[in-house]
């Protein structure tokens, strides 16, 4: 990794110093100190550090960069694409404190894993951070499991698959699944999967009248938890015949929530995520004037639900928190009276971060440990990208996130950056903001100023 710190007369010279501040995630804990930055890494950790430029956090608390493992960037989907393209999402990442992403490419058929992920690729050079992908595997067929190996050696490390979804071609069946995670567990690559219940969902809808097609707090009697806990055990259990690792992606109820942790009492090589929205809304934002935007799937739940995958994230049961991030504008999701019709999907990278320290460590109690864990540790770990991302380590790269505990605001789409006119969490009060952003030693963000280059990002190569 690049960079040693230079020499000013007898003292080091850091080309940044971030002086002052609580930094969470050291290898010495949660102290109050400096962080020297040469070149594009960490070089020191210590008191009274010098630097060419200093960044005061005084009063501030130092993270690791946050990573989001899971979102959707111009995503193709329901005849529109997600709003976002790769330049505007991660600039507001970046103003969140997120500074690497992990996108997904778009599976097809008739492509092959290396030619989506090239032509992923190409869509990403805009990015202004750090980014990698997961490879989503559309069509199960024997010649995948070399372009699996192909993949791997492109860097990309980890598959993704949906068992539901058949109308779209994207759902996986419980046989050729099993031949998949047969490969890829001899291959010691992830398997990551989108897991409702096909069945389930398709027997609710056929029996749908048409009013209840036209009433949008339908979707989540569409889609019930019991879809969600069905195909959990399913995808675990496959997992532990095939002794491949797997991960569940966006867990959104408290019976999904059992499901995952029975189905793991017997096969420890699984892990979870859950997402803002699942701890933070509920089912009831459906029934109201706007109640469309907030398409989602898994659909949102009750505040039981919530409370449950709150009590996982205590419980360690839950790994990581991901957004799933995947913006529409009003204007694409207009309502056309057919809830079945809509893009689901909601905007988070840039709010994740200040949300769960408001109402996970103020409200909740969490440490900061925690959700350093959940935000940068715990994804770098499963991902294949620690100890270069998700640690405040001597040697790892230099994204830092500075917070401002204190500092309210109020979320509105109109203060933030990304590409959508809605945001889910319009109007809420919370305490706590991202003040400056860090990545790879660069300041790329500073007190609502954003500094960085288009295109900066680099891509994250992994291996297992």
């Amino acid at each position: 990794m690049a960079g040693k710190p230079r020499r000013s007369g007898v003292d080091l010279m850091y080309d940044v110093v971030i002086k002052g501040g609580k930094i969470v995630g050291s290898p010495f804990g949660t102290i109050e100190g400096d962080i020297g930055i040469a070149g594009e890494c960490i070089a020191a950790i210590g008191s009274g550090l010098k630097g060419k430029h200093v960044v005061d956090a005084s009063g501030k608390l130092v993270l690791p960069g946050a990573i989001d493992a899971h979102v959707h960037m111009e995503l193709p989907v329901s005849g529109t694409r997600s709003s976002d393209d790769f330049a505007s999402g991660t600039k507001a990442a970046a103003c969140g404190g997120v500074t690497t992403v992990i996108d997904f490419t778009v599976g097809d058929r008739d492509s092959t894993l290396p030619e989506d992920i090239e032509s992923r690729l190409d869509e990403a050079e805009k990015s202004y951070i750090d980014y990698t992908f997961h490879a989503e595997i559309i069509g199960w067929h024997r010649s995948r499991s070399w372009e699996i190996l192909k993949a791997m050696q492109m860097g990309v490390t980890s598959f993704k698959f949906f068992t539901a979804y058949s109308s779209s071609g994207r759902r996986t069946d419980r046989g050729a699944l099993f031949d998949a995670f047969e490969t890829i567990g001899d291959l010691g690559a992830l398997a990551i999967v989108h897991a409702e219940d096909e069945e389930i969902i398709d027997h609710i809808v056929s029996s749908l009248d048409p009013s209840e097609i036209g009433d949008m707090s339908t979707l989540a009697k569409a889609r019930p938890p019991l879809c969600e806990a069905l195909a959990v055990g399913d995808v675990i259990y496959l997992a532990e015949r095939a002794n491949t690792k797997v991960h569940i992606v966006h867990l959104s109820s408290a019976l999904g929530l059992e499901a995952f942790k029975r189905a793991r009492s017997f096969y420890s090589n699984a892990t979870a995520e859950t997402c803002p929205q699942y701890l933070l809304l509920t089912k009831e934002v459906y029934e109201g004037m706007e109640g469309h935007l907030y398409s989602a799937s898994p659909a949102l739940r009750t505040s039981m639900d919530a409370q449950a995958l709150w009590e996982g994230i205590s419980s360690g049961d839950i790994s990581l928190i991901a957004t799933d991030h995947c913006p529409f504008t009003r204007e694409q999701k207009s309502w056309k009276n057919n809830f079945l019709d809509l893009p689901y999907g909601l905007p988070g990278v840039e709010t994740s971060l200040p949300l769960f320290f408001s109402e996970g460590v103020l409200k909740r109690g969490i440490s900061l440990e925690v959700m350093v864990k959940l935000f940068a540790e715990n994804p770098a770990r499963i991902y294949g990208l620690f100890p270069r991302k998700g640690a405040l380590q001597i040697g790892s790269d230099a994204d830092i996130t500075i917070l401002d505990p204190n500092q309210e605001w109020t979320i509105s789409s109109n203060n933030l950056h990304m590409n959508t006119d809605f945001s889910p969490y319009e109007g809420m009060t919370i305490k706590g903001k991202v003040c400056t952003t860090l990545s790879r030693g660069e300041v790329i963000y500073d007190n609502g100023l954003f500094k960085a280059r288009e295109g900066r990002g680099k891509f994250l190569g992994r291996s297992i």
